[in-house]
């Protein structure tokens, strides 16, 4: 917790180790931080609820992931994948190289995912509404091959044409739209329903410029059709309209936005952006898995002094978490530290731990003159204490 939670470096947190116990090497230290990986996962999986739970009409889950360093994916060694509902739930540390999906975490029926535009996985969307799990993910309209459907209509029909979703919004009149659709995977296809929104001008044209500036990276020049649905929030969701309305579908999706806030408060109070490890390093993943059990500690801490509903989003909420993190955060750190454990006597064995090693260029001291004149004037002051 030295070196995931303080941030401490491996050095510093041999020297700690060796005021508190005993004298260690920063070697020893790092081999046994690697060594320790399998034991960091048990223990997240111990601490975290876990998705494995028995069916229940509603449960409402966000999913999401990050690059713990926030540079680009050839330098990223590990990317993190969250299920936090009102609390964290379920981690994976995978390579970055492993992208977005809802395969990777063990829902069970009654769920409700709440998931971006990088989880428009039709085959996967399928696979959970075959056994009960309902999906609310928005759309990414080139990722997701679309199809009108009528109401009360049982079977996808092989000749269908896809859907034109900016040919159809544009004859809505009004702010809001909602149609029936068939998603298709493969050769699999399923029931599910597009809720559409209209953005505020101001909020459409800037949706516009974000659009026009990712392709201009990419090289590419975004057509009609793109710009224009730029300019709505389209959600795709295979709960039914009579167990949810199509205004609260819209209104459901924008609470995915708790699960974008904890990754921000991962990122800038516990600083999860910011590895002690080079890219790809071996330590790199039990450094994150340490760091999340680290965050995990620390919410539990806060549901401790709170209570565990006390950020419950059925109810008027009065807080948010970023002040009550940062206050238990404080006491974490202290059990972590146990100064007051220190053994004045080790601080011999903590200096040699801690020390620099032997290098080409030495660390600075007076030049030999200046020294020769000091220890004069030393024996010459001793000299006339004692007269």
């Amino acid at each position: 917790m030295l070196y995931r939670g303080l941030d401490a470096a491996l050095r510093e947190a041999a020297g700690d180790f060796a005021l508190l116990r005993e004298r260690i090497t920063d070697t020893a230290v790092r081999k046994r931080l690697l060594a320790c990986g399998p034991w960091l996962k048990a223990l997240l999986r111990r601490m975290m609820p876990g998705l494995a739970a028995p069916a229940v009409a509603f449960r409402l889950l966000a999913v999401d992931s990050t690059a713990p360093d926030g540079v680009a994916p050839d330098g990223v060694a590990f990317r993190v994948h969250l299920v936090p509902g009102l609390t964290l739930h379920e981690a994976h540390v995978a390579g970055v190289e492993e992208a977005e999906s809802l395969d990777r975490h063990p829902f069970v029926a009654g769920d409700v995912v709440l998931a971006g535009p990088g989880y428009n996985h039709p085959a996967s969307i399928l696979g959970l509404a075959d056994r009960q799990i309902r999906v609310v993910v928005r759309i990414n309209p080139v990722a997701m091959p679309l199809y009108r459907r009528q109401e009360g209509e049982a079977a996808f029909g092989p000749d269908r044409p896809k859907l034109d979703l900016a040919g159809h919004l544009r004859g809505v009149e009004g702010g809001q739209a909602s149609l029936a659709v068939w998603l298709r995977g493969g050769r699999r296809a399923g029931p599910g329903w597009v809720h559409a929104l209209r953005l505020p001008p101001e909020a459409a044209e800037a949706a516009r410029r974000r659009c026009r500036q990712n392709a201009q990276r990419k090289g590419r020049t975004p057509g009609a059709d793109t710009l224009y649905l730029a300019g709505w929030v389209l959600v795709f969701t295979t709960v039914p309209p009579g167990e949810l309305c199509a205004d609260g579908v819209p209104e459901l999706y924008r609470a995915r936005w708790q699960a974008e806030l904890m990754f921000k408060r991962l990122r800038s109070l516990l600083d999860l952006d910011a590895p002690r490890t080079r890219p790809k390093s071996p330590p790199g993943e039990v450094w994150v898995q340490g760091k999340l059990l680290y965050a995990v500690v620390i919410e539990k801490r806060l549901g401790h002094w709170l209570g565990p509903g006390w950020r419950r989003m059925d109810k008027p909420r009065e807080a948010t978490p970023w002040r009550f993190l940062g206050m238990v955060r404080g006491e974490v750190d202290a059990w972590i530290l146990e100064a007051h454990r220190r053994r004045p006597e080790n601080w011999p064995a903590a200096f040699g731990v801690v020390k620099e090693r032997p290098r080409r260029r030495k660390l600075q001291t007076l030049p030999a003159q200046v020294v020769r004149l000091m220890d004069a004037y030393q024996t010459q002051g001793a000299t006339s204490l004692a007269a």
